[in-house]
């Protein structure tokens, strides 16, 4: 993968904890047949359609037929599928394997997987325990609960009900947060005291999922119980749900490998190593799909699973209900949880991501069905997140068909509206403190772009053959896909977007206009332009030279004008130079590169910055000196100009982009 390439799966990997990504181009044929509505009874209003009736047989075939051919097209070694329903496991299946070399099968009893930010939903669990023995206030400041503190935000403290729905405001990190080595873990607490992200948004009005925000909430639950996280979950949760295969500990104890999957980019490459959280709450679990049976179903029975109660019934009334909806047409967050579409049913879910490992849970809270999919690979290009929102569709679709109901039609001001909200879009969920800024301004920006009907086309919102989605205006600032079911909408205040949503992604990121300054639309082809004059400036000096030497020229410069003319092309190589280091750091091996360990080397990157900045003098003197000297031909001077012009372009991107920075914080 080249660096430009490999800079952009930087964005995707600022996702992965997240429990979600962008899905890539391509994707298994057999499993996006899983979207095919089946038919059977609907439980729903409008026209009835139909459905099959969710049984173990019919799931078991719909699923074997399926999962087999979709794991071994995508390169994938190993997958687990879990199905509850009414407080027992309808069917737990093992495909493919947990370690391809030693031809180890998955078990869904014993096989343990990583099921990433799933893992959140056991820490917002302990959180509502401690609220439930009244330790924890929700609409608190956090700071009473800490021994440090979290800087306010315009006089605004945060609350743990902010912390659960992700809307704390913080900007995103991603520095210490995977690693493969055991001696690099800091513990929760020092780890999070480190380095505090900035706040970017007032808190309680913007969507921007923080890994740091959740384990803030875990360090919490350390704190006021008096328990190491990990054994506090152990002790709280797993014992009680009789989860004998279930871990937050790092790295795995004694005893524990022998049940682990194996993780892989694909199962024809040998595997990765076992990847450490550095903020456990965060995404450390290790679990079985069996283990993940149990705490379904203790959640899809307000919080009891065979007579032990984790959470009392109002609790988790309350922890799966909506607690903030960043877009009014659109699914909200609950306690931890995210609302998803559900063809009219009530679901909530999380999904999760490590390098390796891609899970999703999902729960039909009124039809007291859940669902749990993990696999051990990322597949060809990523293709597990494809086949993930294919199974979650197919399996909607199949036993909780939606209603037929008719088109509205289209919105009376859908051409204004299409033209207000045209423009460049910024995530939500950026970082806004390092060098990873390069994601949201140069790499990881949508653009919003209506046709003369109005019909807008989202750069961003892609269906699972990587293609933009189009919309159709329904209602005010309220969307429907054209020629699909997903919907999407904006909040516009005083004629100015403030955020636009879309539900095939879940509520703890939006998008919002990007400033001028910020904005891809001159940035991006600023950046290319300037990369292009600093590369010409930089080769072309050694290769005259060569030149020069090789036919018996003498150089036409002397005195000052040389010393310049040199001084300004080293100037050149300085600025390519980091440029170039900063693409080979950001080419490393994924989030596990993004470590303290690697301070040393960011510094000495920024050295060499600081060094292409200071000796910009010579460029800039350069062209004054040219433009003055009358004997200069045109292109000279025009060329010393636009160096002049690329060297101060340079210095632009070093501000905006945060490249040169006076703590390493990202």
């Amino acid at each position: 993968m080249n660096p430009l390439r490999k800079c952009v799966a930087v964005g995707a990997m600022l996702v992965a904890l997240a429990g979600f990504a962008p899905a890539p181009a391509n994707s298994s044929p057999a499993i996006l047949a899983a979207g095919a509505p089946a038919p059977g009874p609907a439980n729903m209003g409008g026209v009835a359609t139909t459905g099959h009736a969710l049984t173990a047989e019919d799931a078991a075939a719909y699923f074997d037929g399926l999962l087999p051919d979709a794991i071994n097209r995508a390169d994938i070694a190993g997958a687990v599928i879990v199905i509850v329903k009414d407080g027992q496991p309808l069917l737990e299946r093992g495909y493919g394997f947990a370690d391809v070399k030693a031809r180890r099968r998955v078990d869904p009893e014993t096989t343990m997987f990583r099921p990433g930010s799933i893992s959140k939903t056991f820490m917002w669990t302990a959180v509502m325990q401690q609220v439930e023995a009244g330790k924890i206030d929700l609409d608190a400041d956090i700071n009473q609960y800490l021994d440090f503190k979290i800087p306010p935000y315009d006089g605004k403290p945060i609350t743990m009900r902010q912390l659960m729905t992700h809307s704390e405001g913080f900007s995103d990190a991603a520095k210490d947060l995977i690693s493969t080595d055991p001696h690099s873990l800091k513990g929760l607490g020092p780890l999070l005291k480190q380095a505090v992200p900035p706040r970017i948004y007032e808190p309680g009005t913007t969507p921007a999922y923080s890994n740091y925000g959740a384990s803030l909430a875990g360090y919490i639950v350390q704190r006021v119980s008096g328990e190491p996280f990990d054994d506090y979950v152990a002790r709280h949760i797993f014992a009680p749900l009789g989860m004998t295969h279930s871990t937050f500990a790092q790295p795995l104890p004694n005893g524990w490998l022998a049940n682990m999957s194996k993780g892989y980019r694909v199962a024809s490459r040998p595997p990765g190593p076992y990847e450490l959280v550095g903020l456990a709450p965060a995404g450390a679990l290790a679990t079985s799909g069996s283990d993940m049976a149990h705490f379904m179903i203790a959640h899809l029975q307000d919080g009891e699973y065979q007579g032990q109660r984790i959470l009392a019934a109002n609790t988790a009334e309350l922890m799966h209900s909506p607690q903030f909806r960043p877009v009014p047409s659109l699914p909200a967050m609950d306690l931890g949880f995210y609302q998803e579409p559900g063809n009219g049913h009530r679901v909530i879910g999380h999904a999760g991501d490590l390098n390796l490992f891609h899970s999703d849970m999902h729960l039909y809270l009124d039809d007291h069905v859940g669902l749990f999919v993990s696999f051990n690979s990322s597949g060809n290009a990523g293709a597990t997140h494809n086949i993930r929102a294919s199974l979650f569709k197919g399996f909607t679709d199949r036993y909780f068909p939606a209603p037929q109901v008719a088109e509205p039609p289209t919105w009376k001001t859908a051409i204004a509206d299409g033209q207000t909200l045209s423009g460049q879009y910024l995530e939500t969920r950026r970082s806004d403190s390092g060098w990873l800024r390069i994601a949201a301004v140069l790499l990881g920006q949508s653009k919003i772009s209506a046709d003369k009907n109005g019909i807008l086309t989202i750069s961003s919102f892609r269906g699972l053959a990587n293609q933009p989605k189009h919309w159709r205006e329904i209602g005010p600032f309220q969307y429907q896909e054209v020629g699909g079911d997903s919907k999407a909408g904006a909040v516009v205040k005083d004629g100015k977007v403030t955020l636009v949503m879309s539900d095939d992604i879940p509520p703890v990121m939006a998008l919002q206009p990007a400033p001028i300054a910020l904005s891809a639309a001159w940035n991006l082809p600023l950046f290319y332009a300037t990369v292009v004059i600093l590369m010409i400036a930089a080769l072309t000096w050694p290769l005259a030279a060569i030149i020069r030497k090789r036919y018996g020229r003498s150089f036409a410069l002397s005195g000052r004008s040389a010393m310049l003319y040199r001084l300004t092309r080293a100037d050149c190589v300085a600025y390519v130079a980091f440029a170039g280091l900063w693409f080979w750091f950001m080419s490393q091996k994924g989030l596990e590169w993004f470590t303290s360990d690697h301070d040393g080397i960011i510094r000495l990157i920024q050295l060499v910055g600081l060094v292409a900045i200071v000796g910009t003098v010579a460029p800039l003197a350069h062209a004054a000196s040219t433009i003055a000297d009358k004997s200069r031909s045109w292109w000279a001077k025009v060329s010393t100009v636009l160096i002049a012009a690329a060297c101060l372009a340079a210095i632009w991107f070093v501000i905006i982009l945060k490249l040169i920075t006076p703590h390493i914080a990202y």
